[in-house]
């Protein structure tokens, strides 16, 4: 009998090694019901990765966070440059990220605040690249695109704030600038409590991979929303308390 979680993320696992095979409508039979559902597709195709770089969270709507794991090879240090042959999306988003100093595994007391801060080593500055699995993205709903990790497409991150608990995110100015020019700016982290996020994932979001890891990201929600760019488009992110960041496309692979 057909498994619908193995036959989706066999689609989502075509369309990742060939972009012609992107999605354009999915079966009615493989379109998740329910959180569980659109997780048990996430981690299949996660099984494939390699190895988990980091973790994406957010909370749409305020309520309860969703997440995904990203693959370690699509974690770089900014500036770097991709192409638009293997990024054809190209969306961006600015965000703020943690990085793991020390591994938070699973356990049955739940990490407290500062368990969890005390195994931070530092706040970044990142863009996070989307690139999608479907032909349209915005067509689909929230739990059929978390099960494609919520189109998530690479991590780059700049420079490490090491004191970072004195940096006040409600009144922190983020500046999106595509081709040199003022794209987005927002001031205030989007989402209330940033560390709640981390907590969440330390005690929920990342338990079925074993937990959080030494060395791992976890980036915290856009501050400027999605957009696409164009294919010879160089973006610059700057958020004052933290740095820039950078990412350049080039047309050619």
């Amino acid at each position: 009998m057909s498994n619908p979680a193995n036959d989706f993320a066999a689609l989502l696992l075509a369309a990742r090694r060939d972009h012609s095979a992107a999605i354009a409508t999915l079966p009615a039979a493989l379109v998740p019901q329910d959180r569980a559902a659109a997780y048990a597709v996430q981690h299949q195709v996660a099984a494939t990765f390699g190895g988990i770089g980091g973790w994406k969270v957010g909370a749409p709507g305020g309520g309860e966070p969703i997440c995904g794991a990203l693959p370690a090879s699509g974690v770089q240090a900014s500036p770097t440059s991709l192409t638009a042959a293997t990024h054809p999306y190209r969306g961006i988003e600015a965000e703020v990220a943690f990085r793991m100093a020390a591994d938070l595994p699973p356990r049955a007391t739940p990490y407290s605040r500062a368990e969890v801060v005390a195994a931070i080593a530092g706040m970044y500055p990142v863009i996070e690249v989307l690139e999608t699995r479907f032909v349209d993205p915005d067509s689909i709903d929230l739990l059929t695109n978390l099960a494609d990790t919520q189109s998530h497409g690479g991590l780059i991150y700049g420079p490490e704030r090491r004191d970072w608990q004195g940096i006040d995110l409600g009144a922190e100015h983020c500046q999106q600038f595509v081709d040199g020019k003022l794209h987005t700016e927002r001031t205030g982290y989007p989402f209330g409590d940033i560390l709640k996020m981390v907590e969440w994932m330390a005690n929920t979001g990342a338990v079925w991979a074993g937990g959080l890891k030494a060395g791992q990201f976890i980036t915290c929600g856009s501050w400027t929303g999605k957009a696409c760019v164009a294919a010879n488009a160089k973006v610059r992110v700057l958020f004052p308390s933290l740095g820039e960041v950078f990412v350049d496309y080039t047309p050619l692979g």
